[in-house]
């Protein structure tokens, strides 16, 4: 394997957050209704408003960070980073512009950054969730920041 990356484990019992934006809400309620038997085998997270309802609609345990736009995207990117959190299903509205757009693009890019399958929409979800790999181990394939670091120090060093 190349040098520059690590392989980073994900167990068989996922860490799954779960966000919605607020035209989207129905949506992943009902989503996650169809699929409340394969969801509860995992650890649920949400964002402020989506994981109330999930919580108190389907009957599903999901860990509720603050609302999107008071921080909770960052606070679920930041669990990303920390090797917390696993899958991210994001049924997010593409036709209404959002306070914390910027939020939004730093949870997608973190999500990427960190190799984390992700679902923006419901056919994706469907598939992702339907996947062998949701219920085994897999290893996600990460680039090794401390070696990157080190290679840049380098080049800054030469000049």
């Amino acid at each position: 394997m190349d040098s520059k990356y690590n392989m980073v484990k994900m167990e068989r019992k996922k860490h799954i957050a779960l966000i919605a934006h607020d035209n989207m809400k129905d949506d992943i309620i009902e989503w996650a209704r169809e699929n409340k038997e394969s969801l509860s085998r995992h650890f649920l997270y949400g964002t402020g408003t989506t994981a109330t309802l999930i919580s108190d609609i389907v009957g599903l345990p999901v860990k509720a960070f603050k609302s999107g736009p008071l921080g909770g995207d960052q606070q679920i990117g930041a669990r990303i980073a920390e090797g917390i959190i696993d899958v991210l299903i994001f049924f997010w509205d593409p036709l209404e512009a959002q306070p914390h757009d910027p939020d939004v693009k730093a949870l997608l890019r973190i999500g990427t950054l960190y190799d984390i399958p992700m679902a923006t929409n419901r056919a994706t979800a469907d598939f992702l969730l339907s996947s062998a790999f949701m219920e085994g181990e897999y290893n996600r394939k990460i680039l090794d920041f401390s070696k990157t670091v080190d290679m840049r120090k380098d080049k800054f060093k030469r000049k």
